[in-house]
């Protein structure tokens, strides 16, 4: 009771500053996206928050973009053509695509964009999982060629991410154009005058509204909601829920995407009794995920102990921990026996960002850890610690997203064996020798303990009756020219 009102006393004081109240139904959308304000960022050197991504996605399209249901559609390039292998995707760019400026997008300037975030410099959080692509090239000014080192089903998931849009210096590709940028966030639209001379230009109508785009706290966004100022807040994870799940809002306001990807554990250090899997496994065994499901604040989570999301096709049956099926009070009972076995009581500091969802998980983890005699203690991002907190949407329905996480270039903790079987993936010649090996990695992970699963991450928006066109899906990817299917009378 306490912590929900600490939650709505930070409500009304985010609301005051928001000031005024009531809105229209009409005009530009307004978005209020959870993170720094807005800027045009170069995925290669740093990551995108929400507000950048959203961003990035309307002024700096990629080859292709996600629609509102997260499906594949046209943008930069207006077709595609996959070879029956699967090993070559030929782009035929737009015929009018400008950038800002006036000048004409070219096949080899996005090849030489696409080439920068596989660089060895690169820090694009995609790099990864591009280690596929065997080359890129321009084979006319419309159009270029992506090879692969093998198929890919879902290559094209990964080219519509915010972080492999396309831009040239600080001017975006459109479609959208930033129109200005002041203390009320920055305003986008597409020029009226921008007439593209061929058919597959942006379409007419509602999905042309302009847009004003801000970047500001969880707090200060549903405040801004809640007193009419926003249209849509999004960017939200399972950190701020409580704020949204606090607010006072209609019960359909609040909108959950079917994310998938990792909320785990990730493991800094592999020495001393984290070194030894005996122990890891014990602290995985022991955490109640089931518990931390049932809080009512974080309503709409969903636990689990394997490290694959379910659904995917390259790894259909995911690999669970050997504990899995066992009642919680003899999981703890054995991770107790396992603990008390250490020469010294263990203590581990845990990194996690602030926020009230993180603080309600972490209040679990210390007290599930607690039962089997480990004390815990939370630390923030960056600061030196035994774990850290990982809280991902997966880019793409694959399971190398998941795996690579844990190779021994990424993870402290990892298995030779299971590099050498993600190896072997990206080598096999066929999707039926790339499912045995990518099976044979999840299995070794799961073996050793490489991480602690908590769960599926969860994020969320708040959209208004007028966004007709919003659409949850499992990349959380809302672009801004699809929130409104229909202008209403």
């Amino acid at each position: 009771m306490l912590g929900r009102r600490i939650l709505c006393a930070a409500l009304i004081a985010a609301i005051a500053l928001t000031g005024g109240c009531g809105g229209a139904d009409r005009g530009p959308i307004r978005i209020s996206a959870i993170g720094s304000p807005p800027h045009l960022l170069n995925p290669n050197l740093r990551p995108l928050d929400p507000p950048a991504a959203m961003l990035a996605e309307a002024s700096a399209q990629g080859l292709v973009r996600f629609d509102a249901a997260g499906e594949i559609e046209p943008a930069l390039a207006q077709s595609w053509i996959v070879s029956d292998d699967g090993l070559r995707y030929t782009f035929r760019l737009r015929r009018a695509t400008w950038v800002d400026g006036g000048a004409r997008v070219t096949a080899a300037q996005v090849v030489a964009r696409l080439k920068a975030s596989l660089s060895r410099a690169s820090r694009n959080p995609l790099k990864p999982v591009l280690g596929a692509i065997d080359d890129i090239v321009a084979m006319t000014d419309e159009v270029l060629e992506i090879s692969l080192k093998g198929p890919r089903p879902n290559f094209l998931q990964l080219l519509a991410q915010p972080e492999m849009s396309v831009a040239l210096g600080d001017r975006g590709t459109g479609p959208y154009r930033v129109v200005g940028d002041d203390a009320a966030g920055v305003r986008l639209a597409i020029p009226a005058d921008d007439d593209r001379d061929d058919e597959d230009g942006p379409e007419a109508g509602p999905r042309r509204a302009p847009v004003q785009l801000r970047g500001e706290s969880a707090a200060q966004a549903i405040a801004r909601f809640r007193a009419g100022r926003a249209d849509l807040v999004t960017g939200g994870t399972i950190g701020d829920l409580p704020f949204a799940r606090t607010a006072d809002l209609p019960s359909n306001r609040l909108v959950l995407d079917p994310a998938q990807g990792l909320l785990a554990l990730a493991f800094l250090k592999a020495e001393g009794p984290l070194g030894d899997p005996a122990i890891r496994r014990a602290l995985a065994m022991a955490v109640d995920r089931d518990s931390i499901a049932a809080e009512a604040l974080l309503a709409g989570f969903a636990g689990r102990a394997a490290l694959i999301g379910p659904g995917i096709d390259e790894v259909p049956t995911p690999a669970q921990p050997d504990w899995a099926s066992q009642p919680i009070g003899q999981r703890r009972q054995a991770a107790r026996t396992a603990i008390a076995a250490l020469p010294a009581p263990m203590r581990l500091r845990v990194a996690m960002p602030g926020g009230p969802g993180y603080r309600l998980i972490f209040a679990h983890l210390r007290r599930d850890w607690a039962a089997i005699g480990v004390q815990a203690t939370v630390v923030a991002p960056g600061a030196d610690a035994d774990l850290a907190l990982i809280d991902a949407v997966a880019p793409s329905i694959a399971a190398p997203w998941y795996l690579r996480r844990f190779s021994c270039d990424a993870s402290a903790v990892c298995e030779a064996t299971a590099d050498a079987a993600l190896a072997d993936a990206r080598a096999a010649p066929d999707a039926a020798a790339r499912q045995i090996a990518l099976a044979k990695a999840d299995q070794i992970l799961s073996a050793i303990t490489a991480y602690i699963v908590i769960g599926a991450p969860l994020r969320w928006s708040l959209v208004a009756p007028r966004l007709n066109g919003f659409r949850p899906n499992p990349f959380a990817r809302h672009p801004i020219d699809t929130l409104i299917a229909a202008e209403g009378p």
